[in-house]
């Protein structure tokens, strides 16, 4: 169980093996990605950084977010192996993925959360 400071909810980590993947499909969205976040992923890819935001990330302003690729009925995070339903760039997934579910949105929308998140204990 994973707990964190001024949130009134828990993770229960263990759950990710029965969800699918829920918080990697879904509506479209923004996964953002830092410079260097976008460097080690595009190292471990043997990829220079110019082409690696040409493949896998939008430009939105001065931010860039990884790409989505049509799944089911909405969208998938373009490092989802929709077969395994696991990251393929885990040990580098961005900052806005390690963080989930513990985002200053759901404070104040965890029914919201409670809709995505299986594993969320309040």
């Amino acid at each position: 169980m994973i707990y964190k400071e001024n949130f009134n909810y828990s993770f229960d980590e263990k759950a990710c093996e029965k969800c699918n993947a829920k918080c990697c499909t879904g509506e479209s969205g923004y996964i953002f990605v830092s410079k260097d976040e976008m460097k080690a992923i595009s190292s471990s890819l043997s990829l220079n950084l110019k082409d690696f935001k040409k493949l896998y990330t939008i430009k939105l302003g001065i931010k860039y977010s990884l790409k989505e690729v049509p799944y089911e009925n909405g969208f998938a995070c373009i490092f989802l192996d929709t077969d395994s339903k696991k990251c393929k760039i885990y040990d580098l997934r961005p900052k806005q993925c390690k963080t989930f579910p513990f985002w200053e949105y759901f404070k104040t929308h965890k029914k919201e959360l409670e809709k995505e998140c299986i594993g969320v204990c309040f």
